[in-house]
């Protein structure tokens, strides 16, 4: 299997950028592939589910922002490591990885979110 690394760090950050900032309908036509494999459990498996899921946190939390830090891809997967900021002073780093399918198609999702605490014992960030 022939993989595009950049194309597929590329295609991740923008289909999560587009669902996140409030178009998923839009970011699974232009970036999932035949299937979509989901094992967010707060998310049901399918592009539908995804669909409804980021519809909702968009109506919900209007005021809530992305920064991609760092993408790394290797074979046929991609990684996300970002920095949210959502409503309420609330921030979140987040690590996801997606893999491709031989079309350059996300075709599964895994991910892993954690609150930033105000306070850090060893005065690193967590990005």
């Amino acid at each position: 299997m022939n993989q595009n690394l950049e194309n597929n760090k590329k295609n991740a950050i923008e289909f999560y950028r587009m669902a996140y900032n409030g178009s998923p309908q839009k970011a699974v036509e232009l970036y999932v592939g035949a299937e979509y494999i989901q094992h967010n459990p707060l998310v049901g498996d399918g592009p539908e589910p995804f669909i409804a899921y980021f519809e909702r946190m968009s109506r919900e939390y209007q005021d809530k922002s992305i920064q991609f830090v760092r993408a790394i891809a290797e074979g046929n997967l991609v990684a996300l490591h970002t920095h949210q900021e959502w409503p309420g002073g609330e921030e979140y780093v987040t690590m996801d990885f997606f893999r491709f399918d031989e079309n350059g198609k996300i075709v599964e999702h895994w991910d892993s979110m954690q609150q930033i605490p105000k306070e850090s014992a060893n005065g690193n960030t967590m990005y």
